[in-house]
């Protein structure tokens, strides 16, 4: 059996980082999937990163 066929003859497993849906729809269909709740610093407001970088 080559790489290949190995690669897509078993079990999938996910890790989910940010939209939850798309865990919960992996989950539908009994794809083990781990769920990361994850958002990007400062909800992406540049100039309020700058600021929480400086506090560090």
């Amino acid at each position: 059996m080559t790489e290949k066929e190995k690669l897509f003859n078993t079990d999938l497993k996910v890790i989910n980082i940010g939209i939850e849906m798309f865990a919960e729809d992996l989950e539908k269909q009994n794809v083990a999937v781990i769920h990361v709740n994850w958002r990007p610093p400062a909800g992406g407001d540049l100039d309020i990163l700058k600021l929480l970088e400086k506090l560090e």
